[in-house]
């Protein structure tokens, strides 16, 4: 049980990791650091990355049994499934640099990003407790 924890601790880190390197690029696009079109390639190649851990992620607790983990991962899966579903079709990407800057676009992508970071940070420490739990309760 407690190689599963520390494949979870593993893919939260990663995907907290990307979150924070999301929010950068958004800032520096924000900032006029990064043009539309370069921030947007960098970001684009990432979201699929994202949802294929996310949802090994939700499979495997689905699969291990960890039900309540399982209810509270399974909504930012939904949401990452729903965000790519809603994407219209020939686009780039989620992230499109001809519409980013147009109707407050470019700040709703960061408090998406920030609400990801956040959720990604507060399971980071979830499965890292529980990963210690796993470890000391081992006999």
């Amino acid at each position: 049980m407690s190689a599963f924890f520390v494949f979870s601790l593993a893919d939260t880190g990663a995907l907290l990791f990307l979150s924070v390197y999301i929010v950068i690029t958004l800032s520096d696009l924000e900032c006029d650091y990064l043009n539309a079109t370069t921030c947007c390639g960098k970001l684009n190649k990432w979201v699929v990355p994202e949802l294929v851990a996310n949802i090994t992620l939700t499979l495997l607790l689905l699969i291990t049994g960890h039900w309540i983990l399982l209810i509270l991962n399974f909504p930012m899966t939904v949401w990452l499934l729903y965000k790519q579903h809603k994407m219209p079709k020939g686009s780039l990407g989620l992230y499109d640099a001809t519409e980013i800057h147009n109707r407050g676009t470019l700040k709703g992508h960061i408090r998406d990003s920030i609400i990801r970071l956040s959720f990604h940070l507060i399971f980071f420490f979830i499965y890292l407790y529980c990963m210690i739990i796993s470890l000391l309760t081992r006999s």
